[in-house]
C-alpha cells in the first residue's frame, strides 16, 4: 500500500473517532475498564505465583548422619549425595552448630533449659541437600535413603505432597482465572466497538454500492479500532504502573508486609503494560474488523 495511501485511510479512521464521540467515549471506556479488572488480576497472579515459588524454594532434605559415622564415612556420603543428578547445593551441619539453631529458635524461657543438652548433645550431625526443583524432593530422598552411614532421612513427606498439591491448584485456578476474564474482556469490548459500527451501516453500504473495495473500506476501521483499543489502554497501563509501584513502597520498603516477598514493580509493572497494550489493540481491530465484515456482502 502507498504510504499516501495508508495517510488517507489513517486520516479517515481518526475523523469516524471525532465523528461518533459518544459511541467512540463508550468503546474507550469499556476497554479501559475491563483492561483495568485484567492488570489487577495478572499482578495478584503473578505475585500468588511467586510466594508459590518461594515457599516450594524453602523445601529440604535433612539426612541424618549416624552418631557412630567417621570423618571419612561422612566425606563418602557426602561424594554419594553430591553425585545425584537432581542434587543443587548440600550444606554440612554439625550436631553443636544444630544444636545452637536449635536454642536460638525457641523462645527465651526455653532456651536456658536446653542450654544443659550441650554437655550431652542428642542431635545428629546433618547434611542440608536442596534438589534443582522443589518437585524432585521426594525422588532425591529416597536415593539417599539407599546410602549407609544414616540415621534418618527428613523431609516432610506428608507436609510437601499436600504444598505441592495446594501450590499447582492455585496456579491452575489462577490461570483459568486470568484466561477466562480476557475471553470476557475481548467479548465486551468488541461488542462495544461493534455498536459503533452498526450504527454507520447505511455509509458502509453505500460506499459498497458506489464502487468502494472492501479494503478501502476495511482499512479506516482497522485505523479506528486500533485507536480506540489504544487509548483504552492508556488509564489501565498508567494505574498498573504507578500504583504497584506506590503498593510496592508501601508494603515492602515501610516495612508493613515485611514477612512476605512480593515480585518487585520492575520488569513486572511493564510487562503487564505490554499485554495490556497488545489486548487492547487486538480486540479494538478485531471487534471494528469482525463488525464491518457482514455489512460489507451487499
Amino acid at each position: 500500500m502507498k504510504s499516501r495511501t495508508l495517510l488517507r485511510h489513517s486520516k479517515e479512521g481518526l475523523k469516524n473517532i471525532g465523528r461518533n464521540g459518544w459511541m467512540s467515549f463508550a468503546s474507550v471506556s469499556a476497554v479501559t475498564i475491563m483492561l483495568m479488572v485484567v492488570g489487577i488480576f495478572l499482578i495478584l497472579i503473578a505475585n500468588i505465583n511467586h510466594i508459590a515459588s518461594d515457599v516450594e524454594g524453602d523445601v529440604e532434605i535433612r539426612v541424618h548422619i549416624d552418631m557412630t559415622a567417621s570423618e571419612e564415612d561422612k566425606e563418602g556420603l557426602y561424594e554419594q549425595i553430591d553425585a545425584i543428578d537432581n542434587v543443587a547445593a548440600i550444606t554440612y551441619v554439625d550436631r553443636d552448630e544444630g544444636l545452637d539453631q536449635f536454642i536460638e529458635d525457641v523462645d527465651e524461657g526455653s532456651a536456658e533449659l536446653f542450654e544443659s543438652l550441650r554437655n550431652e548433645n542428642p542431635l545428629n550431625d546433618v547434611f542440608v541437600v536442596e534438589t534443582k526443583e522443589p518437585q524432585l524432593t521426594e525422588d532425591v530422598a529416597g536415593e539417599i535413603e539407599q546410602f549407609a552411614n544414616i540415621d534418618t532421612v527428613d523431609y516432610g513427606e506428608d507436609i510437601i505432597e499436600q504444598l505441592f498439591a495446594v501450590t499447582n491448584m492455585i496456579r491452575i485456578v489462577g490461570a483459568a482465572l486470568v484466561l477466562g476474564l480476557m475471553f470476557t474482556a475481548m467479548f465486551l469490548i468488541a461488542n462495544t466497538i461493534k455498536l459503533t459500527i452498526v450504527a454507520r451501516k447505511n455509509e458502509i453500504q453505500i460506499m459498497k454500492l458506489v464502487g468502494a473495495t472492501n479494503g478501502f473500506i476495511r482499512w479506516p476501521f482497522f485505523v479506528e479500532g486500533l485507536v480506540l483499543g489504544l487509548l483504552g489502554a492508556i488509564l489501565p497501563v498508567a494505574a498498573v504502573i504507578s500504583g504497584y509501584y506506590y503498593l510496592y513502597d508501601l508494603l515492602v520498603t515501610e516495612a508493613i508486609l515485611s514477612f512476605v516477598d512480593i515480585v518487585p514493580p520492575n520488569p513486572l509493572t511493564f510487562e503487564i503494560a505490554a499485554i495490556l497494550i497488545g489486548i487492547g489493540a487486538l480486540v479494538g481491530v478485531w471487534g471494528s474488523l469482525m463488525s464491518v465484515r457482514k455489512f460489507l456482502r451487499v
